[in-house]
């Protein structure tokens, strides 16, 4: 009886896990020379996200890169960069708001905010936006007015 009730314990915790892992899902950014905000835009630009979700920053043309940006992460995170003209897969674990840029338009405004799960470093996040050049600062407010 005992070893029964053990198979069953262990069976219904591997269901648990598997439902988890088939819930995570993949995540697509574009990074664009012109879009709905503008010039120099991530689609979408605020992305809603769950822990264990996998985000796919695809260039849709040259020239354009994403990273994650120091300050703008929650604690603990490693700063995940991507190479000129290439996709930047990340996989999101830790709850909280990214901010990520393309470094060669940062100053044009060009960022991302990814909430996943609970936005915990928000009021972080929004203070340090104040060291972010004027484009980039303006639309990291609007996009984090939509953060809850």
């Amino acid at each position: 009886m005992l070893k029964s009730r053990f198979l069953v314990t262990a069976a219904a915790g591997l269901l648990l896990m598997a439902a988890g892992q088939a819930a995570a899902a993949d995540l697509t950014i574009k990074m664009l020379n012109k879009g709905a905000d503008g010039l120099m835009v991530f689609e979408p630009a605020v992305v809603k996200a769950k822990p264990g979700d996998t985000l796919h920053f695809v260039p849709t043309s040259p020239s354009h890169n994403a990273e994650m940006v120091a300050g703008m992460v929650p604690g603990g995170v490693p700063l995940a960069k991507g190479v000129m003209n290439k996709e930047l897969v990340v996989k999101v674990t830790k709850p909280g708001v990214y901010v990520f840029k393309c470094n060669p338009h940062y100053a044009m405004g060009m960022v991302a905010v990814i909430q996943v799960g609970a936005a915990s470093n928000k009021a972080a996040v929004v203070a340090a936006t104040a060291a972010a050049p004027p484009q980039a600062r303006r639309r990291l407010t609007g996009y984090l007015a939509r953060v809850n």
